[in-house]
């Protein structure tokens, strides 16, 4: 991945380590999900309570960094910590597929934001930078494309915008029931150890090894 000399003055310490499950299959569900599921949630209340979850260092830096690109954590929350409220207000994470399913219980169980795009829907590698006003972008869930402000940081392929650093991903290259090979960022910023960031990685890697099949690349860390 490339990240733009201007992201990397704003932001010393973001990062993200990616990489690829080749040959998956995902599926609709696995009752190895399901216990999965009981397992994380079981491990998210042991370590965390809802009055005190915002104050968690992780979860914290993650509320900062949204904070500096102009979005309020207070209503469009960092993914890994809207999955682990969700649990310990006694919720369950969405089921979408194995794939999805497996990353979000990855996200949830290390606190790191966790991206993942259908590999043959990218056009060569990724670049983070920050948008131009008047960009748009259309995210998983989002009825019309939003337009995006300066400060706000991307990732994009050769051709277009895939993410919203690092909160929402493009519908354009979502993981599906189709998805063959899947391309997965996980998400660090400034505060956050590249060490947690890698080893959120490595979990993610694994549980999508586990639930789809696929054949893992060796995880690359950046910058």
């Amino acid at each position: 991945m490339e990240f733009s000399a201007t992201v990397l003055e704003k932001f010393p310490g973001i990062c993200v380590t990616e990489g690829d499950i080749m040959a998956a299959a995902v599926a609709g569900e696995s009752p190895g999900l399901e216990a999965l599921r009981l397992e994380t949630a079981r491990d998210i209340a042991s370590r965390y309570t809802l009055e005190k979850v915002k104050y968690d260092p992780v979860f914290r830096a993650y509320r900062d960094f949204f904070w500096s690109v102009g979005v309020d954590p207070t209503k469009t929350r960092p993914a890994s910590e809207a999955l682990v409220r969700r649990l310990l207000s006694g919720g369950e994470l969405p089921r979408i597929n194995t794939a999805v399913d497996a990353y979000n219980l990855a996200s949830a169980a290390s606190g790191v934001p966790i991206a993942a795009f259908d590999a043959d829907k990218l056009g060569g590698g990724l670049t983070m930078r920050f948008a131009v006003d008047g960009e748009t972008f259309h995210g998983i869930g989002m009825k019309e494309p939003i337009g995006l402000k300066a400060n706000q940081v991307l990732l994009t392929d050769s051709e277009k915008i895939i993410a919203v650093y690092p909160y929402r991903d493009s519908d354009d290259t979502k993981v599906t029931m189709g998805t063959k090979n899947i391309h997965i960022v996980s998400c660090g910023v400034p505060r956050i150890d590249k060490s947690l960031v890698l080893e959120a990685y490595g979990l993610c890697a694994r549980y999508l090894v586990e639930f789809t099949g696929g054949s893992p690349s060796e995880p690359r860390p950046f910058p």
